[in-house]
């Protein structure tokens, strides 16, 4: 007889809840939880991949060591050996930092890691530490440190409660909300117009979310700066700041307002592409909304301006009075709060990249550096890597070269459910028990939620006899690498979540959690500064030293090369997540999504046809693709989505074979950056359209 099991999905931000049906360790069918609180029975179709993981024939569940092109599998203790045994030799070898790691986005997507691993990174003691955040998202917590004293204090768009919502370089409708948990985003961005609202796009892109917009316009793909500063100006020169809410504990606004002087909307115009009666338009919109909340988000962060991009999106929703009021960008109260623990303080710049100088910050390096930092030769050299949750060939800039860096090493571990494009290098792959089989609770993206909530999960299925939770592998390695003498006392991160939980806002008990299936409603998200804030002064900061003194950066005239005549972006598809999901049949099905987005009036000066496959190269490199003509990306605009080209030798993917694409990070430039917070700059890397 079959059973019913309700949990979240973590299989990307919006956390939504989902009941399954079961029978005989069987998944019957998965929906989505109608009396979840949050998601309100909303599910997109990633859940359902829950079933194709949990099932798939390829899933690592015991260690396996690569001899030559085969693999063979080892025991844990085998592989613990091994691991231990060469990191001691390589770091007694060559000092502490001749050993690197990197984790993935899924890394904060499983608790058990999330709450696991920070132990295994100490006892490695290194300095060469680099995550999936230095690819699309830190200039969001670059700019929330220098204004709000904490990298993890991020506004969120309180989009249940706005008149107003101007969007730049992010799609809800595909990401289902990033760094903005929205489950049922679409009905929560349609309730937005229906009760007389409006909902502004500016992307180069019509996304899949124009289509619950009230308007959209084309930007030039790195402009959002000039825009942002453009509006700022107007609403300094129109008398449309209203800082009365949040004055007492504010301060730069003049600095902000001598900034923007030199940006006025006619001036700027041409740089964005955006009229500048339109920018002024939408300044007095936004001003005189009842409440209005600016958001930018991956198109933003993944551009040479992208730290400059988020902290004057910050500024223009505190400048309006839309900071920390309902309706506008507002801090969450989450049950499991990470920053009740946290002082703040200084975490930028304390060490830098061997090679290019690339600034620390929270404690990583950005992954832009990574494969120059294995392949430069002399003191400091990486010479093993741990990988987690994470596959860098495809998902970082100039993939094709970091996958030539990892064959240069001595040693490369990675924990993972697959041999993929990265680690199939590895020379010990360390897989986890995934998904159905751990139980989870969302410690980051209740920090990020547009509502207070909370959930516990329990496994559904038990692991396979003699594998290994993620919270087992990364204490066992913490313990091993730690050279400690006592025995090993494994610790369920249950423990650290219950006592989290109780010095938490809510004083809630995992015990009170776990009888509730559904999930915990803790009510809308409310003002709460100055008190939240982690500035030393407990005020917040519109004009920090380190971002004005970036603004020297965009007196720089740009000069692309004429053999480089397009601007490249990335894209999302709502079946799309990370790049391991591709070996999922229900989310691959379907036509090609991998294609050249090229607006009609380009295509027609190349005499490309639809779906033809065109040759499109840059700096770094080329790759084959169909184009897909369309009016919906802004003329001189190409883009190509992220995830794909899995295509490479010594991958053990069925799915993705079928649908193998092609990489954009074959394309983009690890020179390329954020020069403030060294976050990729993915947005605008200039390229070569050519018919074959």
């Amino acid at each position: 007889m079959s059973e019913v099991h309700y949990r979240a999905c973590n299989l990307c931000e919006a956390i939504c809840g989902i009941e399954i049906k079961h029978e005989d360790g069987k998944v019957l069918s998965i929906t989505g939880d109608k009396r979840d609180p949050f998601s309100r029975g909303h599910i997109c179709p990633k859940a359902l991949a829950l079933k194709d993981i949990y099932e798939d024939k390829n899933r690592l569940k015991f260690p396996v060591k690569r001899i030559g092109s085969d693999w063979r599998e080892i025991s844990w203790d085998e592989a613990f050996d091994e691991i231990a045994a060469k990191i001691g030799e390589i770091q007694a070898r060559y000092g502490r930092n001749a050993v690197a790691v990197f984790q993935g986005n899924p890394s904060v997507h499983n608790f058990g890691t999330l709450l696991s691993s920070g132990d295994f990174l100490k006892s490695l003691k290194t300095q060469n530490h680099y995550t999936a955040t230095s690819v699309d998202q830190l200039p969001h917590h670059f700019a929330a440190w220098a204004m709000f004293g904490h990298p993890l204090l991020l506004p969120i768009p309180d989009i249940d409660r706005t008149e107003y919502f101007l969007i730049l370089g992010a799609n809800p409708l595909a990401s289902n909300g990033s760094l903005m948990t929205a489950p049922d985003i679409i009905n929560r961005l349609e309730a937005i117009t229906k009760r007389g609202g409006k909902i502004v796009l500016i992307d180069p892109r019509r996304t899949e979310t124009t289509r619950v917009a009230s308007e959209h316009h084309f930007i030039k793909p790195s402009s959002d700066v000039y825009f942002l500063l453009a509006i700022i100006h107007t609403l300094f020169a129109e008398n449309l700041v209203n800082l009365e809410r949040s004055d007492d504990f504010t301060d730069g606004a003049e600095i902000l307002r001598e900034i923007a002087k030199d940006y006025a909307p006619e001036k700027i115009a041409a740089l964005t592409g955006i009229s500048a009666g339109e920018i002024k338009r939408l300044a007095h919109e936004f001003g005189q909304a009842k409440s209005a909340v600016c958001y930018g988000r991956i198109g933003v962060s993944t551009q040479k301006f992208g730290g400059l991009c988020q902290w004057l999106i910050n500024s223009i929703n505190v400048l309006t009075g839309n900071f920390d009021r309902a309706g506008g960008a507002m801090f969450t109260a989450p049950a499991f709060d990470v920053l009740a623990a946290s002082k703040g303080g200084n975490i930028f710049g304390r060490w830098q990249s061997r090679v290019r100088k690339l600034p620390e910050f929270m404690g990583e390096l950005p992954v832009a550096a990574l494969a120059e930092e294995i392949l430069t030769d002399g003191e400091g050299q990486i010479k093993a890597l741990f990988t987690s949750c994470g596959n860098p060939v495809l998902s970082t800039p100039n993939g094709t070269r970091l996958e030539r860096a990892l064959e240069k090493l001595e040693f490369m571990v990675s924990i993972d459910i697959y041999i993929n494009e990265t680690t199939s290098k590895a020379d010990i792959i360390l897989p986890p028990a995934t998904g159905l089989e751990v139980s989870h609770y969302d410690v980051i993206f209740n920090i990020l939620a547009v509502r207070n909530t909370a959930k516990y999960s329990a496994p559904l299925f038990p692991k396979a006899d003699g594998a290994k939770y993620d919270w087992e592998i990364f204490q066992t390695l913490a313990h091993r690498l730690g050279g400690k003498d006592e025995p090993l006392k494994l610790v369920p991160p249950e423990a650290k979540l219950d006592f989290g939980l109780q010095f938490g806002q809510s004083k809630l008990s995992l015990e009170e959690l776990q009888k509730s299936a559904h999930g915990v409603d803790l009510g809308e998200l409310k003002p709460c500064l100055p008190e939240r804030l982690f500035t030393e002064n407990k005020r917040v900061n519109l004009a920090p030293e380190v971002l004005v003194k970036d603004l020297a950066r965009l007196e720089a005239k740009e000069n692309h090369a004429d053999e480089f005549p397009f601007a490249l972006i990335g894209r999302r598809h709502l079946r799309d997540c990370n790049s391991w999901l591709h070996n999922s049949e229900i989310l691959v099905k379907g036509k090609n999504r991998c294609t050249l987005l090229i607006n009609k009036t380009d295509a027609e000066n190349l005499n490309l046809e639809n779906h033809q496959t065109v040759k499109v190269s840059s700096r770094t490199g080329a790759v084959e693709i169909p184009a897909e003509i369309t009016e919906n990306i802004a003329p001189g605009v190409v883009s190509i989505p992220h995830g794909y080209g899995h295509g490479r030798d010594g991958v053990r993917l069925d799915t993705a074979a079928d649908h193998a694409g092609v990489s954009i990070n074959d394309l983009t430039d690890a020179a390329l950056i954020d020069e403030l917070t060294g976050n990729a700059a993915f947005s605008n890397v200039r390229v070569r359209v050519q018919t074959i």
